[in-house]
């Protein structure tokens, strides 16, 4: 396929192991942008490949992982965290020379320790990726060419990464609209066990205690804006939080510590009936929290 302009797309062939809503939306970015010529897919489900077909998404079902990965110029493995291992396993032997490999887990630690025992001295041509472009709804059909427009993707380089690798995949996920961040694998961890892995763990958990009352109904009749606004992601993939949860579970559980010790703070101004101590908290939050909206606006 050649671009408007006539030249050639930056990849010839791109394998997507996961056809949902990230690896969907990659593959759709890179199309809408005329960068690949083929798009081969691969996932647990034929019903979702073919869906993934029927929209688009992808040009090909792959039926040999090894035989698709060989001449492949670019691989994205978008599966649950959970499942990369057995992947990269599977893929590592047949690997092309000039084959780069990137992944849109939400951890890096732990992606990167499974790709280094199963790429072994091919670690190079593994470059760590993280998409923050997710959405509560999964699957090809909701996948959309222009989810990553404007959305960062981090990527947690390797030292044995060479520039010319790192680059394709940066060039990639550029061609879908991203804006591309740098961090070690350590400190990307820990920074989204804060302001992602946590706010997941409490609105799942809100709504399962809930779901568990009694009157859970009548509950859920009266519930209005701020409890869609605060829950919206418990509707987020479960598989693929449970995955994220424990493979970032130290640096979650310290989160989760210190979110505890602030709800016990609260709950002691609470049964005290302190009003001085409720609206401190309330107040800090809410400037935060506007400074922060109006850093996303700009």
């Amino acid at each position: 396929m050649s671009s408007l302009t006539g030249a050639r797309p930056e990849f010839g062939k791109v394998v997507v192991f996961g056809v949902g809503l990230i690896g969907g939306s990659f593959a759709l970015g890179l199309k809408a942008a005329e960068q690949v010529d083929e798009v081969v897919g691969f996932g647990r489900s034929l019903a979702t490949l073919t869906q993934a077909l029927d929209l688009g998404i992808i040009d090909r079902v792959g039926a040999n992982a090894g035989q698709e990965v060989a001449d492949a110029d670019l691989v994205l493995i978008a599966t649950p965290v959970g499942q990369m291992a057995e992947i990269m396993a599977r893929i590592a032997p047949y690997l092309g020379p000039e084959t780069v490999v990137t992944d849109g887990g939400s951890t890096k630690s732990d992606v990167v320790a499974v790709a280094r025992s199963a790429f072994a001295e091919r670690i190079a041509q593994f470059v760590p990726a993280h998409p923050i472009a997710g959405a509560e709804n999964s699957g090809a059909g909701a996948a959309r060419a222009d989810l990553y427009r404007d959305k960062k993707v981090v990527l947690t380089p390797l030292p044995e990464n060479t520039v010319l690798n790192v680059a394709r995949v940066r060039s990639a996920w550029e061609w879908c609209g991203a804006l591309i961040h740098e961090l070690d694998a350590q400190q990307h961890d820990r920074i989204f066990a804060a302001v992602s892995h946590l706010p997941h763990l409490l609105s799942f958990a809100l709504v399962n205690d809930l779901a568990l009352r009694d009157n859970h109904d009548l509950l859920f009749s009266y519930a209005a804006s701020g409890f869609r606004d605060f829950t919206r992601i418990a509707a987020s993939h479960p598989e693929m939080w449970r995955d994220i949860c424990l493979a970032n579970r130290v640096a979650l559980l310290d989160e989760l510590d210190r979110y505890r010790a602030q709800l016990d703070e609260m709950r002691d101004a609470l049964q005290r009936g302190d009003g001085d101590a409720l609206e401190c908290t309330f107040a800090l939050a809410r400037n935060a929290r506007r400074n922060w909206g109006e850093g996303q606006l700009r």
